[in-house]
């Protein structure tokens, strides 16, 4: 089996609703987030017929990111004891029994998905709230988005029920680097980014 999540970029309004869901849910602390909202920019100013200054090509969006369930995830490739792991539901979760907190997870990921837990010097992500799907419940992310701009399910139907999705825009890397099982309707912002570059405006925040 596989899992996946699909997010529609052209309904996200960047409010952190999902991030805040999955906090309480999971009881995390400030400095700890398994989802997060990324606020993507770009554009410049030019000068207008009477000399004041006009944006040229300005745009705006936001990118909700949690663990992408991959479909080849590095974490679990560089893991030495095997608590990184994928499930026979598709989920990717480390088992704190055989975790040692050594960090390898959290550097090979390149959606900065798992980090080391302070208080149990262990590592932690996102697990696509699998006790929630135990309980015939959907992550609670997705049901908290005010916007539907999440869903969840086997990422070939996400794939068909949503023609037009891509697997990476500005800032993810290539799709090809884990295979992610995240299918996004890119926004018109998003399609102009990849022509024209931008930056991660809370780059801090995140």
């Amino acid at each position: 089996m596989a899992f996946g999540f699909f997010f529609d970029n052209t309904r996200c309004t960047g409010c952190k609703t999902c991030q805040m869901a999955c906090k309480d849910y999971r009881g995390l602390g400030a400095e700890a987030v398994f989802r997060r909202v990324i606020d993507y920019e770009g554009g410049t100013w030019g000068a207008g017929d009477g000399g004041e200054a006009v944006p040229a090509g300005v745009f705006a969006y936001h990118l909700s990111l949690a663990c992408n369930h991959c479909g080849d995830p590095a974490c679990t490739h560089v893991c030495p004891t095997g608590a990184m792991h994928k499930d026979d539901r598709g989920l990717v979760w480390p088992d704190e029994r055989k975790c040692i907190g050594c960090g390898y997870c959290t550097m090979a990921c390149p959606y900065h998905a798992p980090f080391i837990d302070q208080h149990l010097k262990k590592s932690s992500k996102c697990d696509g709230c699998r006790a929630r799907l135990d309980e015939g419940l959907g992550p609670v992310c997705v049901e908290a988005c005010p916007v539907r701009a999440l869903e969840w399910g086997d990422p070939a139907e996400l794939a068909a029920r949503h023609p037009g999705v891509v697997r990476s825009i500005l800032p993810l890397p290539p799709e090809d680097a884990t295979w992610p099982n995240l299918f996004i309707l890119p926004s018109p912002a998003a399609v102009l980014a990849a022509q024209e570059g931008g930056y991660i405006a809370n780059h801090q925040e995140i």
